[in-house]
């Protein structure tokens, strides 16, 4: 797997986690996976046309200002699998399906 830092922290507060939820503040899922589909275009150089959520599983929720980390890798099928963790655990994994 190719380890490449995501990029957040995200600012805190992030408008994305305004009611979500007051009081103890998470980073939803969808900016999650934006974030991380980013990445993966800029550091494979593809198109985001070319790419459709095959499945993602969000295992436990990120706090903003959390440091997250991104693993993926492109299978022989062309399939990109990946992994969004902090501090050594599993926030989210996933796979990309080419189109």
């Amino acid at each position: 797997m190719t380890r490449t830092p995501l990029p957040l922290p995200l600012p805190v507060p992030h408008p994305a986690t305004e009611g979500h939820f007051p009081g103890s503040p998470i980073l939803p899922g969808v900016v999650l996976l934006d974030e991380a589909m980013r990445v993966i275009e800029r550091t494979l150089g593809v198109e985001p046309a070319g790419w459709r959520i095959a499945s993602v599983k969000f295992l436990r929720p990120a706090s903003p200002g959390e440091p997250l980390r991104l693993e993926h890798e492109r299978l022989a099928s062309g399939t990109i699998r990946f992994t969004i963790s902090t501090g050594g655990r599993t926030v989210a994994t996933g796979q990309l399906a080419p189109t």
